[in-house]
């Protein structure tokens, strides 16, 4: 005699076949669609861009472009050499990381590590409501407020509007940026990491800087590459903290353009569609593209090699 209920299948479903499930499909493809969105923004882009760079370096040449150091292309006559606006980025980016990230380092590690749980649900959206304040509102600060006391101090001559209150207002802005995503990367550490070194006698500074933070290493570098990122493409702070004088200079102390506020100024004039001013504005919005994808694409590599070494 068989056994009872061998061979019998609920109703409607037959042995090896699940119902399909149509939630699971549609939630794919909304991801899916998102992804494709980003790729089809970037593609974008990068297209709008070509062609009148294309016409920009028909009539500039490569060389005066990448190699003189005069950059007026709105006057007459014009000159076309952008390592002053590409000086003034790197250095005023160079500002903004020295500030941001000491200070977005420690405010991460101290609520990864030392707040309590109390502490750290206060202050992680006080200090996260920096990232929303408007650029304009801190240009403006940076002008009015910060650059007469950074004046007062300075040792040398120091125009109103200069590369250096520039660079720390933007620091300011991107502190958010390293501390939140760093602290997020070290709270992902895992707790027995921590035990095992306290369990060796460790102390919590140990811990901290020598246990948690190498193995939140990979997230950590991903947030100072972006808010890198971030930096050099800040456009109202500098536009209008650090002027509109381009000039070939590495003293924070001067008027500091750069290529993003160089990009703002020169869009909001009334330039003639087609003429090769106005094909300026793509030709350093290609170069600033250029350089921000090198910074992503390097942050990935820097993120995949030490998640490797540390997994």
């Amino acid at each position: 005699m068989a056994s009872a209920g061998r061979g019998v299948t609920a109703p409607g479903n037959s042995l090896g076949r699940s119902r399909p499930r149509y939630g699971e499909t549609a939630v794919k493809v909304l991801l899916l669609a998102a992804a494709l969105v980003s790729i089809a923004t970037t593609v974008g882009i990068v297209g709008a861009l070509i062609e009148p760079t294309i016409k920009f370096f028909g009539e500039v040449s490569v060389f005066e472009f990448f190699a003189s150091t005069d950059w007026a292309p709105l006057f007459s006559p014009p000159a076309f050499g952008v390592i002053p606006v590409v000086t003034n980025t790197l250095i005023i980016t160079l500002i903004a990381i020295l500030v941001a990230v000491p200070l977005g380092l420690a405010a991460a590690i101290y609520l990864s590590e030392y707040a309590t749980a109390r502490v750290r649900k206060a202050l992680k959206p006080i200090l996260e409501v920096l990232a929303g304040i408007p650029t304009v509102a801190l240009g403006f600060f940076a002008l009015t407020l910060v650059s007469p006391f950074v004046r007062s101090w300075w040792p040398f001559p120091m125009e109103a509007k200069n590369g250096l209150v520039a660079g720390l207002i933007v620091g300011m802005m991107i502190i958010p940026i390293v501390a939140s995503l760093s602290e997020d990367a070290m709270s992902a550490v895992p707790g027995g990491l921590r035990e095992g070194a306290y369990a060796l006698g460790s102390s919590r500074m140990i811990v901290s800087l020598r246990v948690v933070f190498p193995a939140a290493l990979s997230g950590i570098i991903a947030a100072v590459i972006l808010a890198i990122s971030r930096a050099a493409g800040e456009t109202m702070i500098v536009v209008i903290a650090a002027g509109s004088n381009p000039t070939f200079t590495v003293n924070p102390g001067k008027e500091m353009p750069t290529m993003a506020s160089f990009i703002a100024q020169a869009g909001s004039g009334d330039l003639p569609v087609g003429s090769i001013a106005y094909d300026t504005i793509f030709a350093v919005g290609s170069l600033l593209f250029a350089l921000t994808f090198a910074m992503n694409f390097i942050s990935a590599r820097f993120v995949r090699r030490f998640r490797e070494v540390y997994e």
